[in-house]
């Protein structure tokens, strides 16, 4: 870290008595200018710049508080810490309020100064130096575990630990230490889809599987049913398990937060992977026993979604579980359908189950893509989730998890699938009556590089419709989208680096649960 004189401004009535800690400090690189009054202060602050104020509270005349106001005015960033006789929880409100950034409380010993300067000027660079040193430590473990045998227990590990650096390297200003995580990234999704392709077959086959898309209401829903008291079940359509790290904070003021994880069926897709939430079905099995949600040529997000509260009263139905008044469902897709949800909740209080779907995630990643906008204003997945947070913040939603904490309802919340920053292009071949989707595919006679994709020959051994005899499927893997050979170029100019969903990554498809109880 380079070094570099911080200049400190020390105001204080009686400052000729703390000239050791003034050599003391300056002996460690901080170049200190004592003022003995407010009005020498603000004035030196007029007419210099300087890193740091440290400001006495009682001092004759002008006093600390009024100095600091003065301060505020001239120069409303700069660090200043207040130094003090007494602890009055008055006082530091007063202060905080007047935007303080740390207290001292004297008699203060040069170490304590020491310590203040160092967390207000250097705490920062600090901290960036230590999550430098421990990312390289993590990066050496990650490319051990992934040079060994790894159990999808492993990879849900995998994958929490990456999420979290998510949030740690997205404030960080190392522009190197931000490229080495993508690429760890890259590298874990490489090794991800290879591990998928090969054990996926197997979870159908019960061998071993983790939690899927089928099991979310048997695991994680009904049990809450069971155990009686209103609950409310909501799928916030493509939420990513670091977009959901990152709204935590915000949700635990309210509840005490217990998070599982679980994998999205393939492909990672709201037709597939929500009516398995739903029916607790495979698509296969969901195709055979109601033959017209999947009728031919249906392929948009929403046309095989329409029958949600049908499916999961089955599933429960078929489960033994009876829910004395029913249950309610509500479907949120702008401020109007989240408003009303919101004035029904003194009704909907009484029953013992709510069900709430969420698609705002979703519209705004396509409508990222469409919107030129959107794209200057999140150009990477950092920006995204801050995008996503904000959201929240000002959603529906929250406040219906507000209010659902203060009436002390139970609330399950989880999602269908992710979604990955989609930024190399894979050229499929196909005809005419391929489906349209980026990275997925399913039609006649399909075909693509296969350390691009997996190709699916036989959609039963995954659980998939097969909706012509000759029907395949073609699933992405890593940040790969589809493009076909005719006006190649264009669309893959069009589609890079946009939101997309449906194939094979951490990020589609190793997925929260949450059980919120109230606080």
């Amino acid at each position: 870290m380079a070094e570099r004189n911080y200049r400190v401004l020390w105001v204080d009535d009686e400052i000729d008595l703390l000239r050791s800690h003034i050599i003391f400090l300056s002996e460690r690189g901080y170049k200190v200018t004592p003022a003995s009054n407010g009005e020498d202060a603000v004035a030196l602050l007029r007419g210099e710049v300087f890193d740091m104020v440290l400001l006495d509270e009682m001092m004759t005349g002008k006093d600390g508080l009024s100095t600091l106001e003065e301060i505020r005015e001239v120069n409303p960033y700069i660090p200043i810490v207040m130094v003090t006789k007494i602890e009055a929880e008055e006082l530091m409100e007063e202060a905080f309020s007047r935007q303080v950034d740390d207290f001292l409380t004297k008699p203060v010993n040069p170490s304590q100064v020491l310590s203040a300067c160092k967390r207000l000027l250097e705490g920062r660079q600090i901290r960036e130096d230590r999550l430098g040193k421990e990312y390289v430590e993590e990066a050496r473990r990650t490319e051990v575990l992934l040079s060994s045998p790894m159990s999808w227990r492993d990879w849900i590990d995998l994958h929490a630990r990456l999420s979290d650096w998510d949030l740690e390297v997205a404030g960080s200003r190392d522009a190197g230490l931000r490229q080495m995580h993508r690429d760890q990234r890259k590298s874990c999704n490489m090794a991800f889809g290879k591990y998928v392709e090969a054990h996926y077959p197997e979870w159908l086959r019960e061998e071993d599987p983790p939690p899927l898309s089928v099991d979310v209401v048997s695991e994680f829903l009904v049990p809450h049913l069971l155990s009686g008291g209103p609950t409310f079940f909501v799928v916030v359509d493509c939420l990513r398990l670091d977009h959901w790290l990152a709204l935590e904070p915000l949700v635990g003021e309210y509840f005490s937060v217990d998070r599982r994880d679980y994998y999205s069926i393939l492909p990672t897709a709201t037709p597939y992977s929500r009516n398995a939430i739903f029916s607790g079905l495979l698509p296969a099995e969901l195709a055979r026993r109601y033959p017209g949600l999947w009728r031919k040529g249906e392929d948009d997000e929403h046309s095989r979604n329409r029958h949600e509260k049908a499916l999961l009263e089955a599933q429960l139905k078929a489960m033994g579980v009876k829910l004395r008044r029913g249950l309610r469902y509500f479907k949120v897709t702008d401020i109007r359908s989240g408003e009303e949800v919101l004035r029904r909740l003194g009704s909907l209080r009484h029953f013992p189950l709510v069900v709430v779907v969420v698609n705002f995630l979703d519209i705004l990643a396509h409508g990222r893509m469409e919107s030129g906008i959107l794209r200057e204003i999140t150009p990477d997945e950092d920006a995204f989730r801050s995008l996503v947070v904000s959201w929240f913040r000002h959603s529906t939603l929250f406040a219906l998890l507000r209010n659902l904490s203060r009436m002390g309802v139970t609330v399950v919340l989880t999602t269908d699938h992710g979604c990955i920053l989609a930024t190399r292009s894979a050229l499929v071949h196909g005809d005419r009556r391929t489906s349209t989707s980026l990275r997925y595919k399913y039609g006649n006679s399909l075909n693509a590089d296969p350390r691009q994709t997996v190709m699916v020959r036989d959609p039963e051994t995954y659980g998939l419709p097969r909706i012509t005899p000759a029907t395949n499927f073609l699933l992405a893997k890593e940040d790969y989208y589809f493009v076909y050979p005719t006006q190649f170029h264009e669309y893959q100019r069009f589609y890079r680096d946009s939101f997309q969903h449906g194939g094979i990554s951490l990020e589609e498809m190793i997925l929260p649960v949450v059980a919120l109880k109230p606080k």
